[in-house]
């Protein structure tokens, strides 16, 4: 079976499904790491938000994750900034497989009980949420800004940033 495309998944559809000690069989998320560089007081910092409301799969977040830290650490290095995500995918996904091909329809039952096995999870978004957030000094804001624009491709969502200062800025 092929796995069905993620724009199926983007809507916020129904209520939460994430309770999993009462489901078996949920794949591990993708996401290797949540944090990345140097945590320190660093003088800028950009965040990367959401303009609607969606899903955003696990997959996604790791493309994000590894295309945004790929660029920061080849352009400004390990130690020149830090990097956070922000979300984490609770929201189990399921679908409902149909066998497809010669005799089909008599071993398909349709939509008779039509549950559906856990195929991945997701994080729900909300307007204006918090995705990633990147600290960084003022000499590396441009590459930082670029980095976050990459992620934002990866994401299902029009992003937009929000630059301010951070904990380590000049009063």
């Amino acid at each position: 079976m092929s796995r069905k495309p993620a724009s199926m998944y983007r809507e916020i559809k129904g209520q939460a499904y994430c309770r999993r000690e009462y489901m078996g069989g949920v794949p591990a998320s993708r996401i290797t790491q949540f944090e990345h560089g140097v945590k320190a007081d660093y003088p800028v910092r950009i965040t990367l938000k959401a303009v609607e409301q969606c899903q955003i799969r696990h997959i996604a977040l790791e493309a994000a994750r590894i295309s945004a830290n790929r660029l920061l650490s080849k352009k400004i290095g390990t130690t020149g900034y830090h990097l956070k995500i922000r979300v984490y995918p609770h929201q189990v996904l399921r679908e409902n497989k149909i066998a497809t091909g010669a005799g089909a329809d008599r071993i398909s039952e349709g939509m008779r009980a039509a549950f559906g096995k856990p195929i991945g999870t997701a994080a729900r978004i909300q307007p204006d949420q918090e995705i990633i957030t990147l600290e960084t000094t003022a000499n590396h804001f441009v590459t930082a800004k670029l980095a976050l624009k990459r992620a934002a491709i990866k994401l299902p969502t029009p992003c937009y940033l929000d630059v301010e200062k951070g904990p380590g800025a000049a009063k």
